[in-house]
């Protein structure tokens, strides 16, 4: 039987207040479609801040206001919903983890996630390093759930196959993502439906999409991605929704017809 899942787009700012406001409509907006499950994207609540204001608005893993609003967002909707990133406590008190947490519909944590692969890019004006203040994840995150097995990972790490690889056999990828216009003008939807072809999954990405307060242009283009590459849904730019259905039927399918993952050597 098919389900209905949808990944949410935005443009989000420094204040987490606002950005929280903006989530909630736009998940209100996923539910009213009929979505059971929902995917924030990368640094929903926070974009653009300055690196002491992400250090304060870091969260430890008892809880915390970004968290309760996942929480409570979900039990209200009464569906999973996969909370993007958020700035999270790390062993080094002077660094944030980048953590994805996954909800299920009574509001229930079921799964943490923290990036593994950070982000170093440089050409021209344009540079970014996660490293100077991020702590990298260790942990390869799968879970079961209602959609089937459920992988997470968060944006840097799509270029990195092995670690899907590493997820075994699953049904359904969530990527929180805030890529950078330049990369995603050139990778992402290409990178995405190769990671969907070669693991014969669905693909739910959740981007940040536009030009935000501090100037940083997201690429956006977030989409749903069947077992075969096909892309089921996409919004550009913009905030706002995507939805699709997808059926673990077309899954078995893709598999029985092209029994990849059974001819692994490696």
């Amino acid at each position: 039987m098919s389900v209905r899942i949808a990944a949410v787009q935005m443009i989000s700012g420094c204040e987490v207040g606002a950005n929280l406001v903006e989530a909630a409509r736009l998940i209100d907006e996923a539910a009213a479609e009929g979505a059971q499950l929902v995917a924030l994207p990368e640094y929903f609540p926070m974009i653009g801040a300055s690196d002491a204001a992400r250090l304060d608005a870091r969260e430890q893993d008892d809880g915390g206001p970004i968290q309760r609003f996942l929480a409570e967002t979900a039990k209200r909707h009464g569906i999973w919903l996969v909370g993007g990133s958020l700035p999270f406590a790390a062993d080094d008190p002077g660094k944030q983890r980048n953590t994805c947490l996954v909800y299920d519909q009574t509001g229930r944590r079921v799964s943490r996630y923290d990036k593994i692969h950070l982000f170093d890019f440089a050409r021209g004006e344009e540079r970014y390093d996660e490293s100077l203040t991020i702590e990298p994840g260790t942990e390869v995150v799968a879970m079961d759930s209602p959609f089937g097995r459920m992988g997470l990972a968060i944006c840097y790490d799509l270029r990195f196959p092995e670690l899907f690889r590493a997820m075994g056999a699953v049904d359904l990828l969530v990527l929180p993502a805030a890529f950078t216009e330049t990369t995603g003008r050139a990778h992402w939807e290409l990178l995405l439906r190769a990671r969907a072809v070669e693991n014969q999954c669905y693909l739910l990405a959740a981007a940040q999409g536009g030009r935000h307060p501090n100037g940083r242009m997201t690429h956006g283009n977030s989409m749903i991605v069947d077992p075969w590459g096909e892309v089921l849904a996409r919004l550009d730019k913009g905030p706002g929704v995507c939805v699709a259905n997808i059926d673990p039927a077309r899954i078995m399918d893709v598999r029985a017809s092209l029994p990849a993952l059974k001819h692994r050597k490696l």
